[in-house]
């Protein structure tokens, strides 16, 4: 079973930075690609950024590109999405997700291809 639990959510400043995190079970990173989704009220989920299962290659979403940085940490199983230059449009719930990418190098960047999901943790950016 594959578990994700974000964190690192909260209320700033527009201007400011914030990490977040995704604690993943164990082998979760070698056996799936993972990726950062967000949602705003009334909005689709659309993504953020994505790394390979080898985390040689990532990949990020429009919206967000140049103000965000997907990394890992395999020893501690956790995935993190650095984002600076918060915006107010960028107030969403953002969510962790794993999926089965197929080859080692590929990342993912549709919801639908995630089977994995975590509970979101919500990030709110004030003007």
């Amino acid at each position: 079973q594959v578990l994700l639990m974000e964190s690192g959510g909260g209320s700033v400043q527009a201007g400011d930075s914030l990490r977040l995190s995704c604690l993943a079970s164990e082998r979760t990173f070698s056996l799936y690609g993972m990726g950062w989704f967000r949602q705003a009220p009334g909005k689709d989920r659309e993504f953020v950024a994505g790394m390979s299962r080898s985390g040689s290659r990532t990949v990020y979403g429009e919206s967000m590109r140049g103000r965000v940085t997907i990394s890992r940490d395999s020893g501690k199983n956790t995935l993190y999405l650095s984002m600076k230059t918060l915006e107010t449009e960028d107030t969403a719930v953002y969510y962790c997700a794993a999926g089965w990418a197929g080859d080692y190098d590929n990342v993912i960047s549709t919801a639908h291809e995630y089977d994995h999901w975590g509970q979101g943790t919500q990030v709110t950016v004030a003007s």
